[in-house]
């Protein structure tokens, strides 16, 4: 198995960037982008990165900067290693991450949810929300801002859920029972072709569409 040579994960105060010292700046250049581009409603305009990472080259540090930037993602380049939160922690303290608007940076929330969602539960979140598992059917996910499921979902999802046009849904496998991004509608068909691909959702020309994408 390849490892990962670049991790982001959700944190208290944003993003975390977690970067293997090992790898040259052209493979964390290309991994970086590849999951920034996979993953779009994520990592809006102001979204804050800190880079946690022991032993980096000062060279890498400031490729790392440039390639975000570049972006409009804000960076801090505090080198800082934390011993991981509880499961307690995980599940109380919701990471944050920031958007930007009109040169203002508003905090919102992003709610990680580190199980597989059952029939009978719901997930609602002011903000983005991502699911470590499947969401089961008769599952309801709702989000401000975007979802995305690291596994099957065949429950309810609903992405913008309070008018953002611009959310996506993303899911190793997208079967939901219902689709919905702000106000518009869709359903899974009755018999799904099995993808060798995640797939992502999203509005266009006032529709969704669904098209597989590379994780």
């Amino acid at each position: 198995m390849s490892r990962d040579l670049v991790t982001i994960k959700g944190g208290k105060g944003g993003f975390r960037l977690l970067v293997d010292s090992s790898a040259s700046m052209e493979e964390i250049e290309a991994e970086i982008k590849k999951k920034l581009d996979e993953n779009p409603g994520f990592f809006p305009e102001g979204t804050k990165f800190e880079l946690e990472v022991a032993d980096l080259d000062r060279s890498v540090k400031k490729g790392i900067n440039q390639i975000l930037n570049q972006r409009g993602l804000g960076v801090e380049l505090s080198v800082k290693k934390d011993p991981p939160p509880t499961i307690d922690e995980q599940s109380q303290m919701p990471p944050q991450y920031f958007i930007q608007h009109d040169g203002n940076v508003e905090a919102q929330e992003m709610t990680v949810v580190e199980h597989t969602v059952r029939g009978g539960e719901e997930v609602t979140s002011q903000g983005s929300v991502l699911v470590m598992g499947n969401v089961n059917p008769g599952a309801q996910i709702i989000a401000g801002g975007s979802i995305d499921v690291r596994g099957t979902c065949r429950g309810m999802v609903h992405a913008g859920a309070w008018g953002d046009i611009s959310a996506v849904v993303i899911a190793d496998r997208l079967m939901p029972t219902q689709i919905r991004i702000a106000n518009m509608i869709a359903r899974s068909p009755d018999i799904m072709e099995k993808s060798d691909f995640a797939e992502r959702a999203y509005i266009k020309d006032g529709q969704i569409i669904i098209e597989p994408i590379e994780r």
